[in-house]
């Protein structure tokens, strides 16, 4: 990934977004969502590639499939709860933008519960209970 034409890109509508702020704040918060959403395609579609060598190196090491799905998840759940905190806050609502943080690590948490049955399990049988 080239990060100089795509930071170019992202100060260029960082400015235009500025100057319609002082007189159209709707637009400038809808450039700012529409940047985000193309910026971040973009950085996924860069990504893609590597999330495929990770998946690789982790079956590789005999990992169970369960817990993979579990990281995999836990990951998009945190991308996408930063990029709808990062709107919130951009449109200066930051109770929302903490609510929405809230809900991301409740979802991480009721994501990652099968793999906290398991270690319990395990840790149970180590003691003999």
């Amino acid at each position: 990934m080239n990060i100089l034409p795509l930071s170019g890109w992202i100060i260029i509508i960082a400015v235009i977004s500025v100057v319609l702020r002082k007189y159209v704040p709707e637009y400038s918060m809808m450039i700012n969502i529409a940047a985000s959403i193309i910026v971040l395609s973009v950085i996924l579609y860069e990504f893609l590639p590597a999330v495929n060598q990770i998946k690789n190196l982790l079956y590789n090491t005999k990992i169970s499939h369960d817990y993979i799905i579990i990281l995999f998840k836990s990951l998009g759940i945190c991308f996408i709860t930063q990029f709808a905190s990062d709107s919130c806050s951009d449109a200066g609502e930051n109770s929302l933008s903490s609510k929405v943080e809230l809900a991301g690590k409740v979802a991480i948490i009721i994501t990652a519960l099968p793999l906290f049955e398991k270690v319990t399990n395990i840790a149970l049988n180590l003691i003999g209970g």
